[in-house]
């Protein structure tokens, strides 16, 4: 297979909302002896991405956008035992929305069946990011136990609608909160036992009304400033707060010593998971068998081509989605 010296990226060059995105020409990148060069056929689309636009996170510029893709190995360097030709792979890497990308064979990639097909290929490329998020999480930094009550923030996106399923399957209950009615019903399906309406005034009325007054077990907030303290007043003595996202912001400094209730608090990030060899690989085995055995429903509500990222951004950054967004790239 020929490969080119340039390939079509999303990249940006300055701090900014959705304009500063570009369409652009870009290296193709050259892969060293123990590295892989995969052409990507999706990849998903994840918050992260904002929070490198935006400044939240750092980055050197120009930055190629991107954490998770699906596709086809082309190349290996001379070190490589472990990945041939043609295999198919999906990966977590920075990069990715782009037509190639290198990765070490020994890093976050995962083989997949050569017999994949495209469906499924696009959703083992799409829901990495997400999925692992969910799994991870509901194990490492807060177990979830049957007969928990459990508080689900952004229920009806990637992440949270993969927690209510996890909730249903360990025999918890899951209290998911989404902003429209039609996002309530969604997560009501795929698991959730009691839905609030997250531009409600009295979420933390209708949480202790819910647990008979004690609270939640633990509480998964993927918005950040505007609802910490919201979330704090919601969790019952000994409770455990998973914070993950920075959807309003990241939470403002504060005293540790005024937390109530002996709760605690974490911010667990998902590579740090991955630290040890076969990590990776241990827990991509529970998402790809959850997805064939269908113990687990991962919705892709829009994919886009790669050109019209900015609209995906958007789109995502409107919060009116209802599952994952992914990119189609060209070939």
């Amino acid at each position: 297979m020929s490969i080119p010296k340039t390939q079509k990226v999303i990249l940006f060059e300055e701090i900014g909302g959705p304009e500063v995105l570009k369409y652009a020409d870009f290296p193709v990148p050259a892969y060293a002896d123990d590295e892989i060069l995969i052409k990507n056929h999706y990849a998903g689309v994840n918050y992260i991405e904002s929070y490198f636009r935006t400044g939240i996170y750092p980055s050197q510029k120009p930055y190629v956008l991107g954490r998770e893709a699906s596709g086809e190995v082309v190349a290996i360097g001379a070190k490589v035992g472990n990945f041939k030709v043609g295999d198919k792979v999906t990966y977590i890497s920075s990069g990715t929305f782009s037509q190639y990308q290198k990765i070490k064979a020994t890093g976050n990639i995962y083989k997949l069946p050569k017999d994949i097909n495209d469906e499924a290929l696009q959703v083992m490329g799409s829901i990495l990011v997400q999925g692992l998020t969910a799994i991870t999480f509901s194990e490492l930094a807060y177990p979830i136990r049957k007969g928990d009550y459990v508080l689900i923030y952004a229920a009806a996106g990637g992440v949270g609608q993969i927690l209510c399923q996890l909730c249903k399957l360990k025999g918890a209950h899951a209290i998911a909160l989404a902003s429209t009615d039609e996002k309530l019903a969604l997560v009501q399906k795929l698991g959730a036992e009691y839905t609030i309406n997250s531009k409600a005034t009295d979420i933390v009325e209708q949480v202790l009304k819910i647990t008979g007054g004690k609270g939640v077990h633990g509480a998964f907030d993927s918005i950040g400033k505007d609802t910490f303290q919201i979330t704090l007043k919601c969790l019952r003595t000994n409770g455990k707060f998973v914070s993950y996202g920075n959807a309003t912001g990241k939470i403002p400094a504060f005293e540790i010593n005024t937390l109530p209730r002996n709760v605690s608090i974490c911010r667990p990030t998902l590579y740090h998971n991955f630290s040890e060899p076969g990590e990776f690989k241990h827990y991509m085995d529970q998402l790809y068998e959850f997805y064939i055995s269908g113990q687990l429903e991962f919705n892709i509500f829009k994919t886009f081509p790669l050109e019209e990222y900015p609209e995906a951004a958007k789109l995502l950054e409107s919060r009116a989605t209802a599952g994952k967004l992914s990119l189609k790239i060209p070939q």
